[in-house]
């Protein structure tokens, strides 16, 4: 369920986050989650993490195209933290409150994962930072594209743009985000949906399709798509 502070008012939106390595296929199956929702008349705002946010754009830049070697690892977090803390308080909030689905490439699981298992970062004090940020903001359902990490290198190797700086890290490191991702959805798998990376786009998205109608039975009976009380689905 989203969390919220104790004195406001219960999110009445969706919030569905795609997590995964680099290469995974985030961006297309947000693109065509967005797509299907729009067909069924669902109210609902497409994000990403970093730069969700005119904030989060600049620290974006920060964090992921820069050229002199970036923050160490302790002020990456702070500002993944920073970021998050604008997007979940300006973006993420005010839609669910307004009725509208939330779905974001990237969130809480990403920081947890890249800076925790990649970076070798304390998990737990990153995961107290981030529920620290946004208010113990949770999502309602997490697809995880799991990628083996030869194939996401081969597919941002064929892709057009020049890897970031985190897409340029080694294949440990990318070992470690993929092996941290997986833990964090064993751990939660009421919240999770975990997909094979390697399988069809049109496949993929037709498996979250089906979670989706899923979350959606479990949802308060008598309300309209995109204008939900609550989730029913517990993180």
């Amino acid at each position: 369920m989203t969390s919220t502070p104790a004195n406001d008012p219960a999110p009445r939106g969706v919030f569905v986050v795609f997590e995964g390595g680099d290469g995974a296929g985030k961006s297309t199956q947000v693109a065509l989650l967005s797509q299907w929702l729009g067909e069924r008349g669902v109210e609902h705002v497409l994000t990403r993490e970093p730069g969700g946010t005119a904030l989060g754009t600049r620290l974006r830049e920060l964090l992921l195209h820069v050229e002199d070697g970036g923050p160490v690892p302790r002020a990456e977090a702070l500002l993944f933290a920073a970021d998050r803390a604008q997007h979940a308080a300006t973006l993420v909030r005010p839609a669910l409150a307004a009725g509208r689905w939330v779905v974001s490439d990237r969130y809480i699981d990403s920081s947890i994962a890249y800076q925790g298992g990649g970076r070798d970062l304390d998990t737990d004090e990153v995961a107290r930072l981030s529920a620290w940020a946004t208010d113990e903001l949770v999502p309602d359902l997490t697809v995880l594209l799991d990628v083996p990490v030869a194939v996401g290198a081969q597919r941002r190797r064929s892709a057009a743009a020049p890897e970031d700086r985190m897409e340029s890290e080694s294949v440990r490191f990318h070992e470690q985000v993929a092996q941290r991702f997986r833990q964090l959805a064993e751990a939660a798998p009421q919240r999770y949906l975990v997909l094979d990376a390697t399988a069809e786009p049109a496949a993929l998205s037709a498996a979250v399709r089906d979670r989706i109608d899923a979350l959606r039975g479990a949802l308060p009976d008598g309300l309209p798509d995109g204008h939900t009380e609550r989730s029913g689905v517990r993180p």
